[in-house]
Order: structure tokens, then C-alpha cells, then sequence
């Protein structure tokens, strides 16, 4: 695990340490020194902690005019013991949200497993975003059955065309853009 670094490449458009709006803004970074474990395995450094034991993210990019954020997430979701949901709202989104950021694709693939509780931050997390969305993308199909058992695919777009997308190889604009048009299709 320690090996598993955040998507990079967007660092030349984005870098949320070096931006005044962001929830990490004046983070400083090693490459060397590891600080952060997830059950007792050691994580890349420039993985960011929101304040849960099992679950850390990384921003990869924000765009303030177009109001959009791209999140990659890694290790465990678990809202029955960690309520790692109210770690991301509270830490991360109640501070983007207000600087006009209201459409959040979040990346899953380095999610392993998903412990549900109730859907209250679900819930107001969509409810502040008026005409924006929250989608995942490429979380494994496991981790969405779990979610979608605790009903969050009511706040959150859940889809089967948002789940294999290679994203990587998007401009971060344009991954958005893509993702919308798909939950597009999908609702007409």
C-alpha cells in the first residue's frame, strides 16, 4: 500500500497545498517519511488525512469556474465505525462548497470496502449542491452494492456507464464533462 501514490499528472494544472481556497492549502509533504497507516500498512505520503483512520483522499483538481472538483479515495469507507462520511463533509466539502464548488466526481478505485450506517450526510451534502451532482467513478462493484444497501444511491450518482472509465487519460476538465454527459444519458 505504501507504494500506491495519488494520480499525478494533473499536478502541472492543480496542486490543492499551493491553493488559498482548499482544505490543504500550506500542507507540506514528504516523499520519504511515512506518517499514515491504514490498519497497521504504511500509505504514500501525499495521500491527505480528513480526520479518519481508514480512508484518505487526495484532491487532484478544482476548477472555480467551471465548479467543479475531481477527489481520488483510498483505503476503507467505513461510516459505522469511523463515520468517515462526516470526516469528508465536514473536513473537506463544507469548505469547497462555499467557494462555488458543486460538482464532485470522486474516484474509487482504491476503495476496498464500504460500512454504511445512516444517509444523513448523504443527504445534505446533495441537498447543498442545487442544480450540481456528486459521481463516483470506477469504484468496485462490491463496495457500491454495499452503499447502494443503505439507500445512497439517492444522493449520490450510482450508474453502471460511470464505473469503467479510464480516466487517467482525461484532461480534468474534460473527465467532468465527460462524466456529466453520461449521467446525462442516463436520466433521459
Amino acid at each position: 500500500m505504501h507504494e500506491l501514490e495519488p494520480h499525478y499528472n494533473w499536478r502541472n494544472l492543480y496542486i490543492a497545498s499551493e491553493d488559498e481556497n482548499s482544505p490543504f492549502f500550506g500542507r507540506q509533504y514528504s516523499e520519504f517519511e511515512f506518517t499514515h497507516t491504514i490498519y497497521n500498512h504504511f500509505i504514500h505520503p501525499q495521500w491527505d488525512d480528513i480526520g479518519s483512520p481508514t480512508l484518505f483522499i487526495k484532491i487532484l483538481y478544482v476548477n472555480y469556474e467551471e465548479s467543479c472538483c475531481i477527489i481520488e479515495l483510498m483505503g476503507e469507507w467505513n461510516d459505522t465505525l469511523n463515520n468517515d462520511v462526516m470526516h469528508l463533509k465536514r473536513n473537506v466539502i463544507d469548505e469547497m462548497i462555499p467557494e462555488g464548488i458543486n460538482k464532485f466526481v470522486l474516484i474509487g478505485e482504491n476503495v476496498l470496502i464500504f460500512h454504511g450506517s445512516d444517509d444523513c450526510y448523504y443527504e445534505e451534502w446533495s441537498e447543498e449542491l442545487e442544480d450540481g451532482f456528486i459521481a463516483l467513478v470506477n469504484f468496485h462493484p462490491h463496495v457500491l452494492e454495499d452503499m447502494q444497501s443503505f439507500g445512497i444511491q439517492y444522493f449520490l450518482q450510482i450508474q453502471e456507464n460511470l464505473h469503467d472509465i479510464n480516466w487517467r487519460t482525461f484532461n480534468p476538465n474534460s473527465l467532468v464533462s465527460y462524466v456529466e454527459s453520461l449521467m446525462t444519458r442516463k436520466l433521459t
